[in-house]
């Protein structure tokens, strides 16, 4: 195989779908199995739904997943420029050679002209059929065409289509696919404002940029037919790439594309990073924010609609990239199973190192206020990461780490509490003032040892320990916690419990 170049090419409308960051993956997974090129190319050639803000963040949320583009928008190259609306001249160049080719037309129907039509017809479709009725280059001649193009009336570039013939693709995900031209309309190829539609704008792009291999969601499929009409017009189908229309992510319910409402519906992100949109309605959290590690949702992405064979699902970038195949990509959408993305992030947190996951964690201790030594959250981090599923878990379940207890376990210590066991807590805190080493098992030892020696069972007083030091049942094992909070703090916690049960 020849080094591919592939593209990756959003629409600045918004905020960056999950799916989009799967397309991107897969495009990035194949260009480097092959030692090929990855592109961001930004199609915002509908300026009507342009959304500023957007192409920045579909940038950074490329950069934070690790999908690094080889050329583009923001990344430089020799193939632009890579945002469409800096290539109009380029399209309507073209669009107007594939009139002279016989392969498209002008036409001059006005809006009112066609909402009439759709009036009078309720299935109206700008086809073979109904073309030869219609205000166009066909019906007036070229030369009154050109005429009224040079005269300024306003006008739009149709494909022609012909019937009855069938358009073969051979598409890598789902096999030989065939279209009938007859069923298919004069799709609208430059627009009134001089801008071309996507259809003929990521072919000639692709065609420009030398693209040899299209990875897209299915949504596109249905275009495709007309896409290799326009590649035979121009006279490109030698050069015309490679196919692959990608699976649906359905809800997690399994019904359904899954779409950015889904997100509020069942309370989970469905974008990389958060959006602040004009409304509350508009305003999306992102897997960033939500707390996850792109490497884990890398990780997750990839393995819905794709699977190499075998038990393995975590797979590093490097691995990815070595197993990759577009032969593994199903053809059946794949459920976004929520749950399953927080285990891969809990799996990723437990692997990474301390101090990898502190620099993570800092950003959230300070939004909170929080200040601590670097030696202290690491040892925190420790003791937490196999209890936790996303990042702000360690500052909001362990928040007891970093400030007083807030809240106690009023149920358990109505049940447990009994004023008997005031003078054994007050020992323990005359006996952390001074022992040596400050250490969980050595102290464990010696609370436990005296224990015996009094006649205390651990189940009386461990569970009422652990709630003073921090307010709940749940947590790391008390004696680490111990070690971890100091003697000072954890006699300050003791004596403050005590005060609460008097």
């Amino acid at each position: 195989m020849t080094k591919p170049r592939v593209r990756f090419a959003p629409s600045p409308t918004g905020a960056l779908h999950i799916g989009g960051i799967r397309t991107a993956l897969y495009n990035y997974l194949f260009a480097k199995k092959h030692g090929g090129s990855f592109l961001l190319r930004i199609e915002d050639t509908d300026q009507g739904r342009y959304v500023p803000g957007a192409e920045d963040y579909i940038i950074e949320s490329l950069k934070w997943t690790g999908l690094i583009p080889d050329e583009g928008v923001g990344f430089g190259g020799n193939e632009g420029p890579y945002r469409q609306s800096d290539r109009k001249a380029i399209y309507s160049k073209y669009a107007h050679e594939l009139v002279e080719r016989g392969h498209a037309y002008f036409s001059f129907d006005t809006p009112d002209e066609l909402e009439a039509r759709r009036q009078q017809e309720e299935n109206f479709t700008y086809n073979h059929h109904t073309r030869q009725g219609l205000n166009n280059s066909l019906t007036a001649g070229m030369d009154e065409a050109k005429f009224r193009v040079d005269s300024g009336v306003p006008y739009v570039i149709r494909l022609k289509v012909e019937p009855n013939r069938e358009i073969h693709i051979r598409d890598l995900v789902r096999g030989d696919v065939v279209f009938q031209s007859s069923e298919l309309d004069d799709k609208v190829l430059l627009k009134a404002d001089g801008m071309p539609t996507y259809h003929l704008a990521n072919i000639i792009d692709d065609h420009l940029m030398h693209i040899t291999h299209v990875i897209r969601g299915e949504e596109w499929l249905p275009s495709t037919a007309h896409h290799v009409l326009l590649y035979e017009g121009f006279g490109w189908k030698d050069t015309m790439p490679h196919f692959s229309h990608l699976p649906l992510i359905l809800k997690p319910v399994g019904n359904g594309k899954l779409s950015k409402r889904d997100g509020a519906k069942f309370g989970i992100p469905v974008f990389p990073l958060s959006w602040d949109g004009a409304t509350p309605e508009e305003s999306f959290e992102g897997f960033r924010e939500a707390g996850f590690l792109p490497e884990a949702l890398i990780n997750f992405l990839a393995l819905l609609g794709w699977h190499p064979g075998g038990n393995q699902e975590m797979f590093s970038m490097t691995e990815l990239i070595d197993a990759f195949s577009i032969e593994h990509i199903s053809k059946g959408g794949a459920r976004f199973d929520y749950d399953k993305a927080k285990w891969f992030n809990q799996k990723y947190i437990q692997a990474m190192s301390n101090s990898d996951l502190a620099l993570r964690i800092k950003p959230l201790l300070n939004k909170k206020g929080y200040t601590v030594s670097d030696d202290y959250l690491e040892q925190v981090i420790g003791l937490m990461k196999e209890r936790v599923t996303v990042l702000p878990d360690f500052v909001d379940t362990g928040y007891y780490f970093f400030e007083s207890v807030k809240f106690y376990d009023e149920e358990t210590i109505q049940k447990k509490w009994q004023a008997d066991l005031r003078s054994f807590f007050t020992e323990m805190t005359e006996i952390f003032a001074t022992f040596e080493p400050f250490e969980s098992a050595p102290l464990e030892e010696k609370i436990k040892n005296r224990m015996q020696e009094t006649g205390i069972k651990p189940g009386d007083v461990l569970p009422l320990l652990r709630i003073a030091l921090v307010g709940t049942m749940k947590g790391p094992a008390v004696f680490d916690t111990i070690s971890v909070l100091g003697r000072d703090e954890t006699n300050r916690r003791i004596h403050q419990f005590l005060e609460k049960v008097s």
